[in-house]
């Protein structure tokens, strides 16, 4: 089992060293102490010191001698994007798709990192080739393939797919599995509301999740008595064009990049003129805009669910403060300073 306790109960940086240290006196459990390790790296952000772990595992052994070498590669892969490897981590989730590995865990890993990253469509296909290939002639599919249904269910779900057989046997697993007089279900427990709120969460490790909030909430104590922050959208270039380019009809609310730009600056300016506080910019993209259009059975044509689209992004953490200070970089991600971009003639407190 990965740790997963917050930053501020446990040393990761000494942990991890303790493991590495522990690894060269026992070479024969190398593999699973230096995984440890690996996350406990991850969970203390020093992510290039995990990355350099998991390339010792897979370049020190060979295929055969690794107990799961596709495991370490999912959980590379998964590492790497989260600090900014997304091509890396791409052609390595190709890979261990390719491979098609007989354990569930590194098809888990690879299709939510998908997911993470609002990549809904790859990771329904990564779930779906996983389940088909646990799944072959298996009526009762084992334990350790549950999360593969349960994370393909959620997914779906999100998308607005209707079910299918494997939806409705990841139903009938988890009722199955849940216990006691009335079990939540499957639909309810991956409602798109519930999961958006939870930034995405696997619902499997729902229980660790609320002990790690629980864990966390004098760090975040302050941060959560502010109040709720009123963020305005802004679409990155690329983005708009993709948006503009598959639903038309968004034309009119977004007649040009630099137009959007604009909006953008001046609807911040006078909420704040208005006295309105705590005022924040989130960034949209395409894939998670869609995923929420479905989570509320709606098109994404329908301008009147950019704001509510607006508002489920701050709710989920992704605003960030305006104004900024006028010698940091511009919220719209421009090369220059906020004072010699958006805020040159702004005058806010």
């Amino acid at each position: 089992m990965r740790p997963d306790m917050p930053a501020d109960l446990v040393d990761h940086i000494a942990e991890a060293e303790r493991m590495e240290r522990t690894a060269g006196l026992y070479p024969e459990d190398a593999e699973h102490l230096l995984l440890q390790a690996a996350a406990h790296l991850e969970l203390a952000e020093d992510r290039e010191r995990a990355t350099t772990l998991y390339d010792r595992l897979l370049s020190s052994s060979s295929p055969t001698t690794l107990e799961n070498p596709q495991l370490v590669k999912a959980l590379k892969a998964s590492n790497l994007w989260e600090y900014g490897h997304e091509a890396e981590a791409r052609a390595i989730i190709d890979g261990v798709r390719a491979a098609a590995p007989k354990d569930a865990a590194p098809w888990v890993i690879v299709a939510e990192a998908l997911e993470a990253h609002d990549e809904l469509e790859a990771a329904q296909e990564t779930f779906t080739q996983a389940v088909a290939l646990l799944l072959a002639d298996k009526p009762d599919p084992a334990q350790a393939a549950h999360p593969v249904l349960f994370g393909r269910h959620r997914v779906r779900r999100m998308l607005g797919a209707p079910h299918d057989e494997w939806d409705t046997l990841a139903d009938s697993l988890h009722t199955s599995s849940s216990g006691g007089p009335s079990p939540v279900s499957l639909d309810e427990l991956h409602d798109p509301k519930r999961v958006w709120s939870l930034g995405s969460e696997d619902p499997a490790e729902l229980r660790a999740e609320i002990s790690r909030l629980r864990a966390e909430l004098g760090s975040y104590r302050e941060a959560l008595s502010r109040p709720f922050p009123v963020a305005v959208l802004h679409w990155p270039a690329p983005e708009l064009t993709e948006l503009l380019t598959a639903y038309p009809d968004l034309t009119a609310e977004y007649p040009s990049h630099e137009e959007h730009l604009a909006t953008v600056e001046s609807s911040l300016r006078e909420l704040a003129a208005s006295g309105t506080p705590n005022l924040g910019v989130v960034t949209a993209t395409v894939p998670s805009y869609e995923a929420f259009a479905a989570s509320e059975a709606s098109s994404p044509s329908d301008a009147s669910l950019l704001p509510q689209y607006a508002t489920t992004l701050a709710a989920r953490g992704r605003a960030v403060a305006w104004p900024p200070r006028r010698d940091e970089g511009c919220w719209c991600g421009s090369v220059r300073v906020y004072g010699e971009c958006h805020g040159m003639s702004a005058v806010v407190g």
